[in-house]
């Protein structure tokens, strides 16, 4: 089986989900998609440097998020919200798969909004993955 941030149909639909989420927000500087052992998947804008810093710094702290969630018996842990002074980064899971988006805010985007967001894209990337998966076995 092949690594998802190898994996053809993996990248293809990330990055047509990361494309049309790029297009919904000015306020929305970096987005990527992760695996949860720290590997990038793809990120947008493509043209920004990556030397697998955040992928890596991502994958950390989703690791920590669920075992704090799992330690208090809080169920699965699906989003991570770190606030600062000039926006905000939001990671949330894609529901059913080791993989998390990963995407900066600057001030101008609340953060409910830019939540709502990634909860879109999350799930139609979801989605996008189950139809693949379903035609590779067929």
């Amino acid at each position: 089986m092949t690594a998802a941030h190898q994996d053809a149909a993996v990248i293809d639909a990330a990055a047509a989900t990361l494309a049309a989420l790029s297009g919904l927000s000015r306020s929305l500087r970096h987005v990527a998609l992760v695996t949860d052992d720290g590997f990038e998947v793809v990120r947008r804008p493509d043209t920004a440097p990556s030397d697998g810093r955040l992928a890596s710094m991502a994958s950390s702290i989703q690791a920590l998020t669920d075992a704090v969630a799992y330690e208090l018996q809080l169920g699965t842990a699906k989003s991570v919200i770190i606030a600062s002074d000039s926006g905000h980064i939001i990671q949330l899971r894609v529901p059913g798969r080791e993989l998390v988006l990963v995407a900066l805010f600057d001030e101008n985007e609340t953060v409910g909004m830019a939540l709502s967001m990634l909860r879109v894209a999350a799930e139609r990337l979801a989605a996008a993955l189950d139809t693949t998966t379903v035609q590779a076995v067929a």
